[in-house]
């Protein structure tokens, strides 16, 4: 099968990249970023850190929907839901691992999946798959009277906070608890705040260094705490996940797909 990589420029796009050339049933088909990246034009190879591929950064996606059977992205929120509504024109699946979406991109993208088969997942990896399944299950086990609270830490050039991640283990955690996110979450605290309100979902943001990524869902009680918890230390986690993802959906019919599907939880 052949697979583009959309951000190639990036850290993910290059992990993705690199698990590619090392697998024995995908070829990489090509990979394109934003038209000011100042990595366009070097080789992709090169820029995986592996053998020279005589492949190049481009930003022609027309091109690049010419070449691949299958497309892997992650990038950002805008750029995604363009490239989702060209997929979703040629019937092209695509693999999105973009995090960030406001609600109404989320609801476009739902959309568009009716016209073309998309995987949309905040993370791919197995792990983390495994810890919002958990997650749901132990909020739904759990009364209100323990409170629910979700850290997390990412690298220093993270974008946007609270992390896909993060947010999707809320929605877990409220699916548990039969409530909407949007109504249970508390994203920021500052100042006198008052006492905690019953039946919220806290979320508590870390930026530093190079932490791949950390999450964890405090389930705290009276006199007892819960702590369910996932480290990540290398991105190749996350590559070998968006893999298994697209070849699980190379031939699905249109639909919106997650992580959940490929490992059938």
């Amino acid at each position: 099968m052949k697979v583009g990589v959309i951000g190639c420029c990036g850290r993910m796009g290059r992990a993705v990249i690199r698990e590619i050339i090392q697998s024995s049933d995908l070829t990489l088909a090509g990979g394109i970023d934003r038209p000011d990246h100042p990595e366009l034009g070097r080789d992709l190879g090169e820029l995986a850190g592996v053998a020279t591929l005589g492949l190049t950064a481009s930003a022609d996606f027309d091109a690049l929907l010419e070449r691949a059977e299958t497309l892997i992205e992650f990038s950002t929120p805008e750029a995604s839901l363009d490239h989702a509504r060209q997929c979703a024109a040629r019937g092209r699946p695509l693999v999105l691992g973009t995090t960030g979406f406001t609600a109404a991109q989320e609801a476009e993208l739902a959309q568009l999946a009716e016209r073309f088969p998309l995987l949309l997942a905040p993370n791919m990896s197995l792990g983390v798959n495994l810890l919002l399944a958990l997650t749901e299950r132990v909020a739904r086990v759990l009364g209100p009277e323990f409170d629910i609270e979700i850290l997390e830490m990412h690298h220093r050039a993270k974008v946007d906070a609270p992390s896909g991640t993060a947010l999707a283990l809320g929605r877990a955690a409220a699916a548990g608890r039969g409530v909407r996110l949007e109504e249970a979450a508390v994203r920021v605290r500052d100042g006198v705040t008052g006492p905690r309100v019953p039946g919220t979902i806290g979320f508590a943001t870390l930026r530093g260094g190079d932490v791949v990524g950390d999450h964890a869902v405090i389930f705290a009680g009276e006199g007892e705490r819960i702590v369910l918890q996932h480290l990540a230390s290398d991105r190749k986690i996350y590559a070998r996940g968006a893999l298994a993802a697209a070849r699980w959906l190379f031939g699905r019919p249109p639909g919106r797909y997650g992580m959940r599907d490929v490992l059938g939880l």
